[in-house]
């Protein structure tokens, strides 16, 4: 074997330790490479309750739809807006047969009755956040991953007769609160499951 004068060998000894060292770091001193995320949709208000607090201002018989902008309800600007046909209403509140046109809030009924001057507008508003912690390794390598998310959510559903407001509805989630934990025992290789049985064929 030529050695080159003048430049020290490196031992099986060394890299181990090299190794092992790099190993320490990751496992104990890099908790912040794991990722984060952050999703938000009509960010106009910061909380749940600032939601709700806007909607509460919506007045059946009184708001008009353009006076939905400067509640932060706008349905033609409105991020995650959809725009409801009386016919996506029928589907909407009776969903089976179970449920009759009689069954249904006054309101309800007579927007759905005049159709095409019928409008609904539902409108979705939140952030979520999520953040991965645990091992470095099993979370980069897919063997475990482990998250908890954060946040809130609010729905707000509003029916319009001839450009006025005459019925809403408000539900959601003040606070998202949760934890995943997955586990893949063929690490890295969990996600051939759904390839392999594709190659075969």
């Amino acid at each position: 074997m030529h050695v080159v004068p003048g430049r020290p060998r490196r031992g099986p000894g060394a890299l181990r330790l090299l190794a092992l060292g790099l190993a320490a770091l990751v496992l104990h001193g890099c908790g912040g490479l794991l990722p984060r995320s952050h999703e938000s949709v009509n960010v106009t208000w910061s909380n749940f309750e600032e939601a709700k607090a806007a909607f509460d201002r919506i007045e059946p018989g009184a708001t008009t739809v353009a006076d939905l902008k400067a509640l932060g309800f706008d349905p033609y600007t409105s991020p995650n807006a959809t725009i409801l046909t009386y016919l996506d209403l029928i589907k909407y509140f009776m969903p089976n047969q179970s449920i009759r046109l009689e069954d249904l809030d006054p309101a309800v009924r007579a927007c759905i009755s005049v159709r095409d001057a019928c409008r609904g507008f539902r409108m979705t508003a939140g952030e979520k956040h999520s953040k991965r912690y645990g091992n470095v390794l099993l979370d980069l390598f897919n063997f475990r991953r482990r998250a908890t998310q954060t946040g809130w959510q609010f729905t707000a559903l509003l029916l319009a007769q001839d450009d006025r407001i005459t019925y809403k509805l408000w539900g959601g989630k003040p606070t998202l609160d949760g934890q995943t934990d997955r586990r893949n025992p063929l690490g890295p290789l969990q996600s051939l499951d759904n390839v392999l049985p594709v190659l075969v064929e």
